[in-house]
């Protein structure tokens, strides 16, 4: 890895740097293949904080798709329950078009933080729908019915799914 990438990737794992969502940026922007690889596995890592510079400058990078398989897996996994909210922020900066099943889980099992985020992109995203995609979302969906954390969430997130799902299926009826 040449110099420039190993000064970038001192910067955002300093974690007295103030700066560090510029040297992310400019390392996504200058990211090759080694750098993407080391980048994952910072997403993977324990400290949080330099897991979403990670995320920050994949999403600058040809690489998304990879980034947000493991910024799912992240925000998936029950450890990160305190933060997931950022990681579920950090998605603003993604294409989601293709992962409306994976934002319908942030929605469905995420802390409220997390859930409200996923929320607003359920609402603003424009999402390719698919038969697969619905059947994969009504999955979820039972999941949740039969293990709700809360009967108040429930309520309300059963007001707002119902009529989402039924209106996709029209889709394609």
């Amino acid at each position: 890895m040449d110099q420039d990438l190993e000064f970038l990737f001192n910067k955002i794992t300093d974690p007295n740097e103030s700066e560090a969502f510029v040297y992310a940026d400019k390392l996504g922007l200058k990211a090759d293949k080694a750098a993407k690889d080391k980048l994952l596995e910072l997403i993977k890592g324990e400290n949080w904080e330099i897991a979403y510079l990670a995320c920050r400058a994949l999403s600058k990078t040809i690489w998304q798709d990879e980034a947000l398989d493991a910024i799912f897996e992240v925000i998936y996994d029950k450890k990160n329950k305190n933060h997931q909210g950022a990681f579920v922020q950090i998605l603003e900066e993604y294409d989601l078009s293709l992962r409306f099943v994976d934002i319908f889980r942030v929605y469905l099992f995420g802390n409220f933080n997390a859930s409200t985020l996923a929320k607003d992109y359920l609402d603003e995203v424009e999402f390719e729908i698919t038969p697969r995609t619905i059947r994969k979302a009504e999955k979820h969906w039972n999941h949740y019915i039969h293990n709700p954390e809360d009967e108040g969430s429930f309520l309300i997130k059963k007001a707002e799914i119902e009529p989402m799902l039924l209106e996709m299926k029209e889709l394609f009826s």
